[in-house]
């Protein structure tokens, strides 16, 4: 980790591009952008029209000829001359005009644990593309670990969970390297996945993709817990007929029907203290489980991990914003590692 510090404090900016949303952090700046992971462009002339919340705002509201796609599928860039053309109107004209003003422009980026190499290439190039001579890629755990404030280089154990839009990330973290990890295809987008189905089996309705995450708040204030509201009422479009229909939705079959995904997290969790040294698992009952990541602040999420573990668990302060403020922390050298030299004899 040592080796890293030095390389990342050496980097101008640093990128955390995300199923969901693409965080930007500038050296000396902080977080310049923070934007959902989006872009409309006109089929007809190739052109981006929009690109962030502007582009979100017209999922499933566009012409024939305005299309709205995601350059970052799971966790990685699918489309690189896209990623680059999004990242580029979102950082902004003022802000590249300074970074490009460096001689040798480093660039840091998160990358999900046991990444492929394909995927590292791609974010290699995507910043490449924006002028970067030279990018370092780290572990999103790592990046996520140290910016929500997790004594990662201290031999003892550290538990954190990297919620995110396509996929969930355990981990047990020690001396400032990964232990055991799982790395669980299921996030945010699939919880909302069975939500949508369960209504268009169940009642027939089909959701419009912008009212998903309120009815997840919606299943409570203890949200997968059985306490809260015994029913909600939910408006969509009817499949039959096409109009617009309103239904009383029963909160506890809403529950059941986000069991699925949910357990696939559970059975992650449970993989990765079974791989873990006895010694490591027994620093958790103490130390608990640290949530970060969007899909964090699912509600009740943390009171079912909890119930499931029987070890504590935390959701960071802002747990959205964790991995690149991890990044910014190792890039402005706020980090200072544990040293391990050879022994004099």
């Amino acid at each position: 980790m040592t080796v890293s510090l030095e390389r990342l404090r050496r980097c101008h900016f640093a990128v955390d591009v995300g199923a969901a949303r693409t965080r930007v952090y500038v050296k000396g700046a902080g977080l310049v952008v923070d934007q959902p992971s989006v872009a409309a462009v006109n089929t007809r002339t190739g052109a981006l029209i929009a690109v962030g919340e502007l582009a979100q705002q017209m999922t499933g509201r566009t012409p024939g000829y305005i299309t709205v796609v995601r350059p970052i599928h799971g966790g990685t860039i699918v489309d690189i001359e896209m990623a680059q053309r999004m990242l580029r109107h979102l950082i902004g004209d003022k802000t590249r005009r300074s970074l490009r003003r460096r001689a040798r422009l480093r660039a840091a980026a998160c990358t999900p644990h046991a990444a492929d190499p394909l995927a590292q290439r791609a974010t290699i190039e995507t910043l490449v593309g924006l002028g970067a001579r030279r990018v370092e890629l780290v572990d999103t755990l790592i990046a996520a670990a140290v910016g929500c404030g997790l004594p990662v280089d201290r031999p003892e154990a550290t538990m954190i969970m990297v919620c995110g839009a396509a996929a969930t990330q355990v981990a047990v973290l020690s001396l400032g390297s990964v232990v055991t990890a799982e790395r669980i295809p299921v996030g945010g987008e699939a919880v909302e996945h069975a939500i949508m189905q369960h209504l268009r089996h169940q009642h027939a309705l089909l959701l419009p993709s912008q009212a998903v995450r309120p009815l997840q708040l919606a299943l409570s204030g203890n949200g997968t817990a059985p306490h809260g509201p015994a029913s909600t009422e939910i408006q969509g479009r009817d499949v039959v007929t096409g109009l617009a229909r309103s239904v009383r939705v029963d909160t506890a079959a809403m529950r059941d029907a986000i069991q699925t995904p949910l357990t696939a997290v559970m059975d992650g969790i449970g993989k990765v203290l079974r791989e873990c040294p006895p010694d490591l698992v027994a620093d958790l009952p103490e130390r608990g489980i640290v949530m970060v990541g969007g899909s964090a602040r699912m509600p009740g999420l943390d009171q079912m991990l909890r119930r499931a573990t029987g070890v504590p668990v935390y959701i960071a302060e802002r747990p959205d914003v964790c991995a690149i403020e991890g990044l910014g922390a190792m890039l402005e050298g706020r980090i200072e590692p544990m040293l391990l030299g050879p022994l004099a004899t």
